[in-house]
């Protein structure tokens, strides 16, 4: 039988949770703001119990710049300061996780996706399923034969699960490496990734469906006419840099131990000391049937 394991984005889930009660926050008697904590421990939950992985970790961003911020240091600019809500929780995020005896993946240097894309590709595809869990369509590159997307619910929508030829079909590729072509041509303003002035989602489509890859897009710009041409000509570096952002590495020097990605019981005495102080009583009486 088949093992499943289950990479978590970690701020890509909890900003979600956030965002999900802005409207109406989990505020408990201690003044302290709760949604993304509690969203982010239902999502947990929500996955353990409906899909059972035999292995789990959650990634998280370090802190501190990346390897995208000394090679393009707007990477990431536009975006709003993190809210102090979200910066309060995330340590209260790890302790529950650590709770929970499941691995917290951090490495300096790199974004969370790095590290999910790194594992993903290096663990025993004959021994394991590997589902990457975000809502963040770069993944998208990194889907083949036993490796998928499991992107959460999102307001009524139920969760999504993409493997590759989900994947084609979504974002009208040929491969799912072709979506950092795609997102080189675009740009993401997610992250600020320029990409190529004028040249939309439709039009990348059309341009990596004539010419199949950025490298040979630049390599027959006498094929494009007008206006296009000029925008591809005039922007070859930016395009070129925009592409290396959006790549997201594999090669993150990190030891793989699979066994500490075992699901282990949890610890239910920190566990319960941390939803006591939260004041999380339906988890309480949910997960650890305190009443």
């Amino acid at each position: 039988m088949r093992k499943k394991l289950f990479l978590l984005d970690a701020y890509a889930l909890i900003y979600r949770s956030f965002y999900a009660f802005i409207r109406n926050p989990r505020i408990n008697s201690k003044g302290f703001n709760t949604s993304a904590i509690f969203g982010f421990v239902n999502t947990l939950e929500e996955v353990l119990q409906k899909e059972k992985p035999s292995h789990i970790a959650v990634a998280f961003d370090p802190p501190g710049l990346t390897f995208r911020h000394e090679e393009f240091e707007a990477y990431k600019a536009q975006r709003e300061k993190t809210p102090e809500d979200i910066k309060l929780a995330v340590p209260i995020i790890k302790q529950i996780i650590e709770a929970y005896n499941i691995e917290v993946l951090e490495v300096a240097g790199y974004e969370a996706d790095d590290v999910v894309g790194t594992i993903a590709k290096k663990v025993d595809k004959d021994e394991f399923d590997v589902y990457m869990m975000t809502s963040d369509k770069d993944y998208a590159q990194l889907v083949e034969d036993h490796i998928y997307i499991y992107k959460p619910r999102s307001g009524k929508s139920d969760l999504e699960v993409l493997n590759d030829k989900d994947v084609m079909k979504k974002y009208k590729l040929t491969h799912p490496t072709q979506m950092i072509d795609l997102l080189g041509l675009m740009g993401d303003a997610s992250d600020n990734i320029p990409g190529c002035p004028n040249v939309g989602p439709k039009r990348a489509e059309a341009l990596l469906e004539e010419f199949g890859s950025i490298e040979n897009l630049l390599a027959n710009t006498d094929a494009l006419k007008g206006a296009i041409k000029k925008n591809v000509e005039e922007n070859k570096e930016q395009i070129i840099l925009s592409k290396y952002l959006a790549t997201i590495r594999t090669d993150v020097p990190i030891d793989i131990e699979i066994d500490k990605f075992k699901r282990k019981p949890i610890n239910e005495d920190a566990l319960r000391t941390i939803f006591e102080d939260l004041e999380f009583r339906t988890l309480l009486n949910r997960i650890l049937k305190v009443e």
